[in-house]
């Protein structure tokens, strides 16, 4: 899962989004791509309800990383894709046609902040001098600066290891570091020997900078397909209601958990509490500020600008917009929440 979690966008991405062939902007046809994320929609995919509410035909395409998502989107390989805020704050940068209109999951307790029983750490504060394994350019090492910040700790006070999650486990497990701030399957493991002190949900709480997953689409195709995008986020809005209202029917043995299971590969048994560490904002709070509206101010829009600024000060990316709600559009889940 690591892939999904950072970004780094290759060379000529921005050519091969200008000079690409033209992709199925009459048809009634759509290329989506999908990741390994433990979502409610997976169950609405796997029965095939969009193709029931849209008519069109749908192709579905795995990738491992939100990197090859935009990539595919600014080249017309896809026309709609899952990926992170960072990867889609890095595309943004680099001027690609994508905008996000749909919130896929507020990260929220699914990344967090662990340290070793008996470090003698028990705050952020109390992190300086300390060693912390995280992977370079993901949003956890965006939100590991966040929280030092918000604590009052200079980052360069502290040992900031690049790790992948394997190497964490095993550095862990070495004592080798002291704190990690990752996700599943290493955060469970982690947290069997240690605390955690902040997750990225109470982190985007305490300084308004989130992270989270989002479905993107080529901005082009979107102006030619409206209807479906208002339909398919009906869609998605039901599949993530059905889960709020019944999360506890979502058992390894359930119907739901096993097509999740089928999509994503994930062994049924890791499904619900896997999900359950996400939150998924209805429709109404996609369309607020919060989230989506606000503008330029706007959860989501602020989100991009700060995960954009960060990856240009690990040398990810080259420039940062001035407004990252250029690339934000709620008008879907604003009819969606009437």
């Amino acid at each position: 899962m690591s892939s999904r979690r950072s970004f780094l966008l290759g060379a000529g991405v921005l050519a091969a989004a200008l000079y690409a062939a033209p992709g199925l902007a009459q048809q009634k046809e759509v290329t989506i791509a999908y990741q390994d994320m433990l979502v409610p929609w997976r169950v609405a995919h796997a029965a095939g309800e969009v193709e029931k509410a849209t008519g069109y035909k749908i192709n579905f395409r795995q990738f491992s990383g939100g990197g090859d998502v935009i990539r595919a989107l600014a080249s017309n390989q896809v026309h709609i894709g899952e990926a992170g805020s960072a990867p889609i704050a890095a595309g943004l940068s680099q001027g690609l046609p994508v905008e996000l209109f749909w919130i896929l999951d507020d990260i929220n307790d699914a990344e967090a902040l662990v340290v070793r029983n008996g470090s003698g750490v028990n705050s952020v504060a109390d992190l300086k001098g300390k060693r912390i394994g995280v992977p370079f350019t993901s949003t956890t090492h965006f939100h590991s600066l966040v929280a030092l910040e918000h604590a009052g700790v200079n980052p360069s006070d502290v040992r900031i290891v690049n790790l992948r999650p394997p190497e964490i486990a095993a550095a862990w497990e070495r004592g080798d570091i002291d704190a990690t701030f990752v996700w599943e399957p290493v955060l469970s493991r982690v947290k069997a020997s240690g605390k955690v002190l902040v997750s990225s949900g109470q982190i985007a709480k305490q300084t308004g900078k989130s992270t989270f997953d989002g479905i993107v689409v080529n901005r082009d195709w979107a102006r030619q397909h409206g209807e479906f995008l208002d339909k398919f986020v009906q869609v998605l809005a039901a599949a993530d209601e059905s889960y709020r209202r019944d999360a506890a029917k979502w058992t390894a043995g359930s119907a739901e958990v096993a097509a999740v299971a089928k999509i994503t590969g994930a062994k049924p048994e890791d499904v619900p509490a896997g999900i359950a560490l996400y939150r998924f904002p209805t429709p109404a709070e996609q369309a607020s500020a919060t989230w989506l509206g606000g503008g330029a101010q706007g959860g989501a829009a602020q989100s991009l600008a700060a995960t954009a600024a960060f990856l240009k000060s690990q040398g990810t990316i080259a420039n940062v917009l001035g407004d990252y709600s250029v690339g934000v559009n709620p008008a879907y889940v604003e009819r969606a929440a009437r």
